[in-house]
């Protein structure tokens, strides 16, 4: 008898089965790369986190490798499934519209041979929107839509840089119509729908993202820079994620050299992430041999650099370069999730500047590891950084701002430490994944009210 996690518990109905869509966005995908970011996050933590709860889940991604297993046993309760759209290799998703057909029609077909149905869908990205509502015109099923990202607010921020087809934002409004509910990620994402989409408040539930508490918490930072062999009195900022141009990776760069430059302060720039993983250790000293054995060769990845660059961080390099601190910016590659707190751990100050970011996992991270946070005063990191008590809000595209911040951290320590204490509280209180989950599950079991669901739908009905 499988035991249910009575913290999870909300009252019925419950799905038994939930079918999670992310068209592009794999729980097996390598953190940092260039299409793998929050949302892999979101759904590999949330899968886990409803089948705790009780619930059996299957996770539809795209096929993106010839090799990969149709259907992978992923955790108990958890299978990935593969799904053949379009050529078996990575495709950016702005170019994965057109698999959509094929998509939505095998998961339609793999539902129909399911032993038992699928209570509820829940769509990932605007392209699994597609797919979910197709599984509701066949088979009756309801679905729930995160969208991670608007297409109107991309369009925006990035203007011609945005690469999505044009006819993004329609689909979005007709699915805002479609769905039986609508997850903003924070409150800045619901006004986005209110305002540009014209979507009705009541059809939208606000729940954030979240971190794992098995997986990042507190680290002594001297202990953390000796097992990645970083010098250890330094002042060090750390900026994490995506190596893509709206991240704005490039101002954290020019902070940090305005900090030496301008302010005399002996800053480094830690940049993880990227297309690459970090390459295998060869230092010969004892706490750089220790870092390469525990930390998978991070000290030699600070000298040499991931095997390969795509465009984004080569232009950064370059930038690095151009400033004259390319031996104080150190670009660490992609790492597995299990090191990311020995990163966060041996920073003073986590670093974040995106011009876009709907919500942003990794300021949560952060806190969660007891760090201060500058982010910019953008998307849901308006929501998750309280400015002026668990770090700062800073413009985005605007160093200077940037630079003055971490200056008064390295000058008051004291104010860093506890600014990360008030931070680590509430991402504790707010913020983690089986937090998120509940909050989820009680909008599932919303829906299911609302729809009659799971005995009425008509998958159900032929199989009574």
């Amino acid at each position: 008898m499988k035991l249910i996690d009575p913290a999870l518990a909300v009252p019925a109905p419950l799905p038994r089965r939930v079918a999670l869509i992310s068209d592009h966005a794999s729980p097996l995908a390598a953190p940092g790369s260039i299409d793998c970011g929050g949302q892999n996050v979101y759904v590999a933590q949330l899968a886990r986190e409803l089948a705790l709860a009780g619930c059996a889940v299957d996770v539809f991604t795209r096929r993106d490798a010839p090799r990969q297993k149709q259907v992978v046993a992923w955790h108990d309760d958890v299978r990935i499934v593969h799904v053949p759209a379009g050529p078996a290799r990575h495709v950016p998703k702005e170019s994965l519209l057109s698999c959509m057909p094929a998509f939505a029609r095998f998961v339609v077909r793999f539902a129909r041979q399911q032993r038992q149905p699928y209570d509820i869908v829940h769509a990932n990205f605007f392209m699994s929107g597609i797919v979910a509502r197709q599984l509701k015109e066949a088979l009756g099923i309801p679905f729930v839509i995160t969208f991670h990202a608007l297409g109107q607010v991309r369009r925006l921020a990035q203007g011609a840089a945005d690469a999505f087809p044009l006819e993004r934002a329609g689909i979005e409004a007709g699915l805002m119509r479609s769905a039986d509910r609508i997850i903003a990620e924070c409150q800045q994402d619901r006004l986005d729908m209110e305002t540009l989409y014209g979507t009705d408040p009541g059809r939208i539930a606000i729940v954030p993202c979240g971190f794992d508490p098995e997986e990042l918490w507190p680290t002594d930072a001297a202990q953390a820079r000796a097992l990645l062999g970083l010098e250890p009195d330094r002042f060090t900022v750390l900026q994490l994620g995506r190596i893509v141009p709206r991240k704005g990776v490039d101002t954290v760069i020019e902070a940090t050299a305005l900090l030496r430059r301008r302010h005399g302060i002996d800053a480094r720039l830690l940049v993880v992430g990227g297309d690459a993983p970090g390459a295998a250790a060869t230092a010969t000293t004892a706490t750089a041999a220790t870092a390469a054995a525990t930390a998978g060769g991070a000290a030699d990845e600070l000298a040499r650099g991931p095997v390969r660059d795509g465009p984004e961080l080569a232009r950064l390099r370059a930038l690095a370069a151009a400033l004259d601190i390319a031996g104080h910016v150190h670009f660490a590659g992609q790492r597995a999730r299990s090191q990311l707190r020995h990163w966060y751990g041996a920073a003073d100050a986590f670093a974040t500047t995106p011009w876009y970011e709907p919500f942003g996992i990794t300021p949560v991270e952060a806190m969660a590891c007891a760090r201060p946070v500058i982010g910019a005063e953008v998307g849901g990191i308006k929501s998750t950084v309280v400015d002026g008590s668990t770090g700062f809000l800073v413009p985005p595209r605007d160093p200077q701002a940037l630079a003055e911040r971490l200056l008064r951290l390295q000058r008051d320590p004291r104010l860093a430490r506890a600014m990360g204490a008030v931070g680590l509280r509430r991402a504790w209180r707010n913020y983690t994944w089986r937090t998120v989950a509940r909050q989820l599950m009680a909008v599932y079991a919303a829906v299911l009210a609302d729809t009659r669901a799971p005995i009425d739908s008509p998958r159900q009905q032929e199989q009574a």
